[in-house]
């Protein structure tokens, strides 16, 4: 129902439901969660709903804070009281009315578990599939379905265990041999002398803890190394002694790498080698699973297969025992190269997957899924997808849409807000400018609306009516990284070059792979931060010492009591605003501070002023208001003016200085980064869609922030699908022509009016469409 015309909202497919009818309808009223201002709005129940603004407006306030929190929220309820028991009461969102809610599914782009033995094959149903066709059809069979499995006992490689990689510990870096376990001998990061850990070692009983380890017997460094696990008294209590290298192998080789701290990560690199397993080359598989075959492949092989060429191989399986199953995985793996994921293969582990691709695998697994009447939420599914792709990721929303779900749809790009049934638009600005609903109703209506959004709906950026002359070339000579064909190319300097190309082309393996380390080179991407969720972009920026040292002034008292992470922290929650619960196997959970109220801070410390403002007001301020709280007056401070704007600058006016980093999106991380390094004296940029999470309206403003950088002389490379960007560049560098095996060649090398007027590859003909040539 839309409230700017009273009438029933247009969509495709099945009949409207009735505004009278509340089953019809998740209705909320009087939403306040984070900036979200008394909202209220109907949401039409198996219908695809697209939430739209600015950065920071309130959309997933609304979705993700409101309906599906409360919905997560009853579910929980639901639980026998003794489960219950063992999670964190999850407080109620900041709202009056929600009404009319079904289960809800979030389908985020948080990378997927981090768990080595995790695929993605395993991640969805395809392997579970492929599992049963090899136990029906495999000659010889291995048996059932789970002797097919690696994460089983009766399928994995008894030498590997299922992981498909044996590891050889350096033995020098795990252990100082000169000193004794009192002297701090084990050189593991968390071994300290005092510690739990070592005195487990200590009081065993097995080791004489003030002898060096050099001096052990034979027995006594078989103990210290290899013991099997037992238990040993230490302090009366009953605890387990086990050898280091078990102990190692537990705690830092069973979890994936990327997954571990960075001191962590470090030392494994330092004391690991893996190699691929010699029994079963690397397939995590037993003899018998790796006999069985179908057509002359074996479960690894169909496995190790590009996920397009295992689609087409399934297609000429036939036997009518298994045809049922046979079709459903066909819909499967047909699915995966539907959305652009065709280049995969199902033993890619899915740690190495990146945000969009995570999310577009989740995707596929509910698209599988028996569940109906269900509310899937999705954030921004466009990630990393060329405009290609976009049309079949279209394609799949309205497929769980037409399964009888109500599909809510956080986005900024215009091809997949085009096809919403309805649309709520949030805004008008971000932070505490926004968090109102401005339009609510369909994508026509929105046009005609007047908000920023309807504004730039059919914004189309035009070709460049001259581009920069380019004053050298950084040289790539054959790049074969991953699916790669010993490419050699030319990166213009002095200029804008895009590289693009579809998701899976080799994008990434060519600019990532090939041009960071080179002098000059500052690379900005859009992984995870280094630091604490007590940091954010004060601390992380360098923005809080100016800050802290001006509050001391004003005051004449010590800097570090303007520090959450210091002398002035709150001592309830040590500074963190919240108190954490650690839930053991499910996702902690963590509420405010009661102490404290979430400001982090001793009350005393709030008793000091800069401006009129404490320093836990000055941290909630958006960094627009913010850069103009520092530029005059009394609370001026022109090092934590500059910072702040540079932050604006790139777009990121609306976040709050003390915004945890770890609730960032990959778009914001990267702009965040490249604010910091804009201080640096680095020659060539190199940047990795910076568009994400982008408002059509803030493209503009980035497309001048690259020009600006250009015309201060340095060199920009982006690795970018927006075609506003791509129009935009002096230079572009198209590579596929498809993914994965079909992709890895440049296709086109020039200008953007030279790509529109050849055509020639996919995105030629999605640049000229849009474009309007």
């Amino acid at each position: 129902m839309s409230k700017a015309t009273g009438k029933p909202t247009a969509h495709t497919g099945s009949p409207e439901p009735h505004a009278a009818d509340s089953h019809d309808l998740i209705r909320v009223q009087g939403a306040r969660e984070n900036n979200l201002k008394d909202v209220s709005v109907d949401l039409p129940k198996r219908r695809l709903t697209v939430f739209t603004g600015v950065s920071g407006s309130g959309k997933s306030s609304l979705v993700f804070g409101t309906v599906a929190a409360e919905s997560q929220r009853l579910i929980n309820e639901t639980y026998s009281a003794f489960v219950q028991g063992f999670m964190p009461a999850l407080a109620r969102p900041e709202v009056d009315v929600l009404e009319g809610l079904t289960t809800a599914i979030i389908v985020d782009q948080e990378r997927m578990g981090a768990n080595s033995r995790s695929t993605v094959g395993t991640a969805t149903d395809a392997n579970a599939m492929l599992r049963i066709v090899f136990s029906r059809l495999g000659e010889p069979s291995a048996g059932p379905a789970f002797h097919y499995s690696f994460n089983q006992p009766a399928g994995a490689c008894p030498r590997c265990e299922g992981m498909g990689s044996v590891t050889d510990i350096d033995l020098t870096q795990l252990y100082d041999a000169s000193k004794s376990l009192a002297e701090g001998a084990i050189t593991i990061p968390g071994y300290t002398p005092d510690g739990w850990l070592v005195r487990v070692f200590a009081s065993s009983g097995f080791l004489d803890p003030d002898k060096p380890i050099r001096d052990y017997t034979e027995t006594e460094l078989h103990d210290f190394l290899h013991h099997e696990q037992t238990k040993v008294k230490v302090d009366n209590m009953s605890l387990t002694y086990e050898g280091l290298v078990p102990k190692v192998q537990k705690s830092f080789l069973s979890k994936d790498r990327d997954a571990l701290q960075p001191h962590i990560r470090a030392f494994v690199d330092r004391a690991v080698t893996f190699t691929a397993c010699p029994d079963c080359g690397g397939s995590r598989l037993n003899e018998a699973a790796r006999a069985s075959q179908v057509g002359g492949i074996n479960i690894a092989d169909a496995c190790a297969m590009q996920i397009s060429d295992l689609a087409a191989w399934v297609r000429g399986l036939r036997d009518p025992s298994v045809a049922p199953l046979l079709a459903t995985l066909q819909q499967t793996l047909d699915s995966f190269v539907e959305i652009g994921l065709g280049y995969l293969s199902l033993d890619r582990p899915s740690g190495t997957l990146s945000g969009g691709e995570a999310q577009r695998t989740k995707m596929i697994r509910h698209l599988g899924s028996s569940l109906t009447d269900t509310t899937y939420v999705f954030d921004e599914p466009t990630t990393g997808l060329h405009p290609h792709d976009i049309q079949r990721m279209n394609q799949l929303l309205l497929r769980l849409r037409d399964k009888g779900n109500t599909v809510l749809v956080v986005e900024h790009k215009p091809e997949a807000i085009a096809i919403a049934d309805h649309v709520v638009d949030l805004g008008p600005g971000a932070g505490t400018a926004g968090g109102s609903v401005c339009f609510e109703g369909t994508v026509e209506g929105l046009r005609a609306s007047g908000t920023l959004t309807g504004r730039h709906l059919d914004d189309r950026a035009a070709l460049k009516d001259s581009v920069r002359k380019p004053t050298g070339a950084l040289e790539i000579r054959g790049a074969h990284a991953h699916n790669l064909r010993d490419v050699d190319v030319d990166i213009p300097l002095g200029v804008l070059t895009v590289v693009t190309g579809v998701a899976g082309s080799g994008k990434s393996s060519l600019v990532h792979q090939s041009i960071p380390g080179r002098q000059g080179v500052v690379s900005i991407d859009q992984g995870a931060i280094r630091g604490s969720r007590r940091s954010n972009p004060a601390t992380y920026t360098g923005l809080l010492d100016p800050i802290r040292k001006a509050f001391a002034k004003a005051n004449g008292v010590k800097p570090a009591l303007f520090s959450a992470n210091s002398e002035g922290a709150c001592p309830h929650c040590k500074g963190n605003g919240v108190i954490y619960t650690d839930l053991a196997m499910m996702a902690g959970v963590a509420t405010t501070c009661e102490e404290c109220e979430g400001k982090r801070f001793q009350a005393s410390v709030l008793d000091h002023h800069l401006g009129g403002r404490d320093i836990s007001e000055v941290l909630a301020m958006p960094v627009a208001e913010a850069e103009e709280f520092f530029r005059a007056g009394e609370a001026r401070v022109p090092a934590a003016h500059a910072i702040l704007h540079r932050l604006a600058d790139v777009g990121l006016g609306y976040l709050s200085l003390g915004q945890p980093l770890t609730t960032l999106s990959g778009g914001e991380r990267q702009r965040l980064k490249l604010a910091t390094h804009m201080a640096e004296k680095g020659g060539v940029y190199v940047l990795d869609e910076p568009t994400t999470g982008l408002h059509l309206a803030d493209v503009e403003q980035l497309l001048g922030l690259l020009d600006r950088l250009v015309d201060s002389g340095k060199s920009v490379i982006v690795i970018e699908h927006h075609q506003a960007v791509m129009a935009h560049a002096d230079w572009i560098i198209d590579l596929g022509p498809g993914a994965g095996h079909d992709g890895g060649r440049i296709v086109f090398e020039g200008t953007p009016a030279d790509l529109v007027a050849a055509r020639s590859t996919l995105t030629g003909e999605h640049l000229a469409e849009y474009v309007g040539a």
